[in-house]
């Protein structure tokens, strides 16, 4: 996944750094918005959120559908204060990449995602950053 550089405030990554869920949107097949809450990971030096889930997940599938071209954004909020993180996103089943996933996840909200069998992660390569109050 080709990741782009994006600038993130030193508020605004700290923010992101804290154990919060946030809002995740990803667009149906028919383009209507599915939006639900999520724990994610960001790696603002590579530009890129992780977000693990199943497969049979309906995000995982929404972007999935959207091959390529499939665009999300995620939003964690306190208040009057958000980010909003959006990009181009895909989803993978690889290991390596799985397991950085999980270890990131791991580290940020000290606990280990939960472990289906269908475990994948949507990688997001932020492109756009919007915020208010940070």
């Amino acid at each position: 996944m080709s990741r782009a550089p994006f600038e993130l405030p030193l508020t605004a990554r700290a923010f992101l750094t804290r154990p919060d869920t946030a809002t995740f949107t990803t667009l149906r097949p028919d383009g209507t918005p599915h939006v639900t809450p999520v724990r994610f990971t960001l790696d603002a030096s590579d530009g890129l959120v992780r977000v693990t889930t199943r497969a049979g997940a309906c995000k995982a599938r929404n972007v999935a559908a959207g091959g390529p071209a499939a665009r999300v954004a995620l939003c964690q909020a306190d208040g009057f204060r958000w980010v909003t993180l959006e990009g181009r996103a895909a989803v993978t089943d690889d290991p390596e990449r799985l397991a950085e996933a999980v270890r990131r996840y791991t580290v940020r909200y000290r606990t280990a995602p939960p472990a289906p069998q269908d475990l994948v992660v949507v990688e997001i390569a932020v492109d756009r950053v919007l915020s208010l109050n940070l």
